[in-house]
Order: C-alpha cells, then structure tokens, then sequence
C-alpha cells in the first residue's frame, strides 16, 4: 500500500519536475545535525512563495530522500513538522498535499501611478499618460484613434486562420525572415499599389509590430546615421513625439495650418515626420502647392517619415496619394492594421529608402526576431482575398454615421465649438476660440484650459483628450474626441455631458 502511495506521488512532484531538480535543494547547505528543520523550511518557503502552490502534491518521501541522499526520516520529520503547521496533509493514496501558504507580511512598494483625474490633467503628460488614460474607467470613451472594434470580422479571421494552419508546413513553426514571412509582404506590397498609390516590391516591405515600433526602428537607425532631430507637425501626435525622444531624438515644432505643414518653416531642419494624408490631430490634408515645396525641400536634402495615420478611412472627399508614392528614396513610410482592424494586431508595415533597408532589418532581427508568423499568414489571407476591402466599406459606412452623430449633438449642445477634420479618419478636433454658449472664454484668462474641461468630463464619466496634450506650443483650448468605436447614442449622451461640463465653467 505504501509502494502505491509512493508511486502516485511521485508522479505529481511540482507539476512534473523531475525529482532531481526539485526545488533546487542542496543538502549541503543544511546544517550538520538539522537536517529535518532545514528541509522544513526550504518547503515552508517555497509554498509561501508559490512555488509549491496549494494543492499540489509533495514528493514521496522515499523518492525525495533518495534524491537528497538522506535517510526516509529527516523527509518524514520535516513533512511532520509541515502538518503540523498546517501547510500540509496527508490524503493516504494521493500522497502529502499543499493545503495552506505560510501567512507573510505584505510588501510595502511605492504606490502605483494612478489614473486619477488630478494627476492626469495637472502634471506634466509622463511617458506612461496615454496608457493611464487607456486604463482610466468611463462610462462613455471618446478617445481618439480607436476604429469600431464591435465590427472585427471574427468569422472571417477564423476562416483565414484554419486555411492558414491547413496549409503551414513544419518548417513554418520556425525561426522566419525578420521582415515577415513573404505571403504578407506580397500582400502588403499589393494593397499599397490598390489603395495608396505606392509602388513596391514585396522585398522592400518590412513587417513591424505597427506604426510604434516603426518610428521606433526608424528613430533608431537615422540616430545611428548622425540625424539628431526630426521636426514634427504641431499640433501633433504626443505618443510620436514620447517615441522618437526615447531613441535621443529632438522633435521641434512646425506649425500646421489649414493647408498641413508650414513646409517654409521647415528651414534647415534635415528630417521631418507628417501624417499628411490626414493631419493628427487636426485632420487636414497637405494642399498641392505644400506638397510640391515639400518634395522640392525633400529632393534638396530633406528626409521624410511618412506617417500614413488612418488614410483609409475617408467620406466626403476623394483620396490622396502618399508622399511615398512621389519620391521613394527620400521617405520612410509606416502603415499599420490598427486603425482599419484593431490596434491589439500590433501588425504594421514600413517602407525605406534602399541605403537604410539593411540597418532597418537589422534593428527588426535584434528587436524581438520578426512578428508572429500565423497571424501574418491570416492577415494576407484577408488582404488577397478582399475580405479586408469589405471589412473597410463596411467600418466607413458605420463610422460616416457616428461621425454624423457626433456633428449633430456639436451642433445642438455646443454650437460655439468649432469643428475640424470632419471629411476623414475617426475623431474630430473641436476649439472654443469664442465663448461656448456664452458659458467660457477659450483665452485663458478666466482660467478654462481643456485639461481642465477634460478633467471634468472624465469626473462624469466621458473620456476625452485635451487639444494641449498634443501641443508644443500655445494655442486654443480644444478636444480630440472620438467617434468610430461608439454607438451614437453613446456619442449623444458624451456630447451632452460635455455641454454640461462647459456651462459648469467659470464665465
């Protein structure tokens, strides 16, 4: 009986770990003559760690004594003086079971930064702010950048998924190209000839775990090359500025108007990052005259990091081609699945000019190897077989109608607001240059500031983003709000709440 009680134990020691290695325990660290209490705690610590969690099973004491090189005894006594305590029992043929943890003191860490209203509209925004406010609970999130994630096309993902592991050889479980696996190159390099206006080859496509770890490459390797600053649009992305300034990139302001960049301002600067077919935050559309200065400037000498922000996602004018599409050797290009499926995909493209492509793909190889390989295969399935065309007519028909939603309510609840970017993507920018409702001044000196409004909101339970959080440098006060990812009566009640929060403004 006690043979078989043993053996089932045996077989359960710390969820299949060999008995030589149990716990990492070496007798030769026990004291001569202490054997039994030295065992006892190294077991009473390692349950109290989790190490041994509670329900497991022991090891029998004649395998762990055997491993030990100790007699049956010193195992038996420490196991006793564990029952004892209570952290172990005895269940006759399941062998000696975990049924308590040693209580320990709780440890004292810093508090964790908190997405609390104060901290995140009164400081200074921290390189963690744009996670803080993804974290902070609302009833209704307006945040900016989010398509409409209810419409992710589940059935047609899993479609791709079982033709894509149905026809994956062995050998494609392994270690693959760092620039991703060529069925997705091939795929990319096809949907940016039908949708962008871009030509290239499939071998010239870098896939990257989305626009983040694009700039981030990017950064990385012109700072290798001696660049020091890239200008940016301002107002522009916060999350872009955080990420070039982690590879020891300045990024100094450029206005942007109503026609995109100030391209004379560009002055001796020799790199610069847009989203010039729909300006964020601002929504705008680099005009004619702008982009023929700016290739002049570019052709002169000037890099451009051609950032492709939701272009796919237009209603009420016609599309435009990329920079990349007019002077290939001179723009970096990055696009990305993220607003047109999801942002959790972190699957993106990049496209550089012929000198930078091997230091790029060096920077992917010892970066993290190449993206998952079976969600690339899944992903080209979709954009060969035009599900993912369909997936977008579908989002533009669903978002058209929020934003018309969302234009509605403005027009209702905030008349004072002016409204930006209307014609594209899946936010707009509202300012309050005039006083709204007659409730604020938008000049500061009553003390209104956005992140103020913002705070305010997010106290009833609207998420929103303040205009200045993507700023360098002053202007009116504004908000980003979003409309792709909300139903529009979601977006009715969010609107009213911001008119209330306005009216509740010092005038």
């Amino acid at each position: 009986m006690n043979r078989s009680n043993d053996e089932r134990a045996d077989r359960s020691i710390t969820r299949g770990v060999p008995g030589s290695d149990f716990l990492q325990l070496d007798i030769g660290e026990a004291p001569f003559g202490g054997r039994a209490a030295w065992l006892a705690e190294r077991l009473r610590r390692a349950i109290s760690e989790g190490r041994l969690p509670v329900g497991g099973r022991l090891p029998a004491t004649r395998v762990l004594a055997a491993e030990l090189d100790v007699s049956r005894g010193v195992v038996t006594e420490a196991y006793r003086r564990l029952s004892e305590d209570g952290h172990v029992t005895g269940r006759g043929r399941n062998g000696t079971v975990v049924v308590a943890a040693p209580v320990r003191p709780a440890p004292s860490p810093a508090p964790p930064r908190q997405a609390s209203r104060g901290d995140l509209f009164t400081t200074e925004p921290g390189d963690d702010l744009l996670d803080l406010i993804r974290s902070a609970p609302a009833r209704i999130d307006l945040s900016p950048g989010v398509p409409d994630l209810a419409a992710f096309p589940r059935a047609a993902w899993l479609r791709a998924e079982r033709e894509a592991l149905a026809g994956l050889s062995a050998s494609g479980l392994g270690y693959g190209d760092p620039r991703g696996v060529p069925e997705l190159r091939r795929a990319v390099a096809h949907w940016l000839a039908r949708n962008r206006g871009i030509g290239a080859e499939p071998d010239e496509v870098i896939v990257v775990a989305g626009t983040a770890q694009a700039l981030a490459l990017v950064g990385q390797v012109l700072r290798a090359d001696g660049v020091e600053e890239i200008a940016v649009e301002d107002p522009g992305s916060l999350g872009v500025r955080q990420q070039l300034g982690r590879q020891g990139l300045r990024t100094p302001p450029v206005p942007v108007d109503t026609e995109g960049v100030r391209v004379r301002e560009l002055g001796g600067y020799g790199a610069v990052l847009l989203t010039p077919a729909h300006q964020f935050p601002t929504g705008v559309v680099l005009g004619g005259a702008r982009r023929r200065a700016l290739m002049d400037w570019a052709a002169a000498g000037g890099l451009i990091v051609e950032d492709d922000y939701d272009a796919e996602h237009r209603y009420d004018r016609p599309p435009v081609s990329a920079l990349r599409s007019m002077l290939p050797e001179r723009v970096y290009y990055a696009g990305s699945v993220s607003k047109l499926l999801a942002p959790a995909l972190r699957t993106g493209w990049l496209l550089a000019p012929a000198r930078h492509q091997d230091a790029l793909v060096a920077a992917k190889r010892f970066a993290d190897l190449g993206n998952a390989v079976l969600p690339q295969l899944v992903l080209a399935r979709l954009m060969e077989s035009g599900e993912l065309e369909r997936h977008l007519r579908l989002v533009r028909r669903r978002h058209r109608l929020r934003r018309d939603a969302m234009i509605a309510a403005l027009r209702e609840r905030i008349p004072g607001a002016v409204v930006h970017g209307a014609a594209a993507g899946l936010h707009l920018l509202i300012t309050f240059p005039e006083p709204a409702g007659g409730a604020v001044r938008g000049d500061g000196a009553t003390g209104f500031t956005d992140t103020g409004l913002a705070a305010a909101c997010l106290a009833r339970g609207v998420k929103v983003h303040p205009l200045s959080w993507h700023r360098q440098r002053p202007g009116p006060p504004g908000l980003l709000l979003g409309y792709a990812a909300s139903p529009a009566t979601a977006i009715a009640e969010g609107v009213a709440v911001i008119a209330d929060a306005l009216l509740d403004r010092p005038s």
